[in-house]
């Protein structure tokens, strides 16, 4: 069955765009549009839509208060769309705080160009968060929820009937970094996992997040203003160091030096023919070429499979490598890639990877 789609939109061009994009896609049907929040709740309770897309600024009722009153109401996957500005970077995850799954940027020049890549990137987006419908599990960050330190109780070990590559079981490796990697439905997943960190987390930790150069700052400044322990966005010549979480900058490739013993950031922008600026892969591959299997690597929800590659090189050294489960995903793309490829150590809810990760051994 197509996925049914509502569209919320002040502007009557943005509408009519984002619909015929997926009107050409016979995987889609646009059930409706709306002009504002107000109008959104109430098609959302007659149309019963399995995807919506909303704008942040409306009139009468902006998307972050439409986002929260349908989550609570009638609740619904919900892909924003945003601005790419510091600004609509802080709005978005308002939106996502709110209960919105992912978003998409905002660009009017792109959406008025008959641009093929876009449409496909908006299909795509939509089509498996439709298929796959809210997370049984249903995410929670300190916005919705209080934090936790419980003791991770649905930890399942790897079936090894399926596995390349054999679970380091006897591991005699040190954790010298925690290295994180996430994509669609990821900022919600990232929050969820960093806030149960204590200030004085006994370990560095890398997080590696598909998102725009305009939005790792704001992102990283987000989590640092919610979570215990301290998050900044990585820059060239950062040293990782326990107590500090560092994000991937957006538009650029993050890697891992070794120098004397210490971990530092190198940033590159040199690098040609690769899909995603951060990608996982590159990160997790400098990983391996600066401290072998000294790591613990975790996959969060995303599409697609960047980390797999990455983490059998760390694998291969020795290295844990920890996957999201299928019920907690977003999107259950870049995890299950990890479990197929045989390398996950561990497969793990959302809510049980941070206390996880607090009785991880250095």
């Amino acid at each position: 069955m197509a996925v049914k789609v509502l569209i919320v939109d002040d502007s009557g061009f943005f509408r009519r765009r984002v619909s015929d994009m997926l009107k050409a896609d016979s995987r889609f049907t646009v059930v409706g549009v709306a002009v504002d929040g107000y109008d959104a709740i109430k098609q959302t309770k007659k149309l019963k839509p399995d995807v919506i897309t909303m704008d942040i600024e409306m009139p009468v009722m902006d998307g972050i208060t439409a986002v929260r009153k349908i989550m609570q109401e009638a609740p619904v996957p919900i892909l924003m769309f945003s601005s790419l500005t510091r600004e609509g970077a802080k709005a978005t995850f308002d939106a996502m705080d709110a209960g919105a799954i992912d978003y998409l940027p905002k660009n009017f020049e792109d959406i008025s160009k008959n641009s093929e890549e876009v449409a496909r990137l908006l299909r795509s987006r939509i089509w498996n968060i439709g298929v796959r419908g809210l997370p049984k599990t249903r995410l929670k960050t300190s916005a919705s929820a209080p934090k936790k330190t419980l003791a991770p109780k649905n930890i399942k070990q790897a079936s090894a009937t399926s596995a390349v590559i054999r679970p380091s079981v006897n591991r005699t490796h040190r954790n010298k970094l925690v290295i994180i990697g996430a994509s669609t439905g990821g900022p919600v997943a990232l929050q969820n996992v960093v806030e149960k960190l204590s200030a004085n987390y006994h370990l560095p930790v890398l997080m590696v997040q598909h998102m725009p150069a305009s939005f790792t700052g704001a992102f990283a400044d987000r989590l640092n203003s919610v979570c215990a322990i301290e998050v900044r966005e990585a820059k060239h010549g950062d040293v990782l160091k326990p107590g500090l979480v560092l994000l991937a900058p957006g538009g650029v490739q993050t890697l891992i030096e070794n120098r004397s013993g210490k971990l530092h950031i190198r940033i590159n922008s040199a690098e040609v023919g690769v899909t995603y600026k951060p990608c996982i892969d590159l990160t997790l591959k400098s990983v391996a070429n600066s401290i072998g299997g000294d790591c613990t690597t975790v996959i969060l929800t995303g599409m697609g499979s960047d980390g797999r590659d990455g983490a059998k090189e760390l694998k291969v050294k020795g290295g844990e490598v920890w996957a999201q489960d299928e019920q907690s995903s977003v999107i259950y793309g870049m995890p299950m890639a990890i479990k197929k490829a045989g390398i996950a150590d561990k497969e793990l809810t959302l809510d049980d990877i941070g206390p996880a990760l607090v009785r991880l051994r250095a």
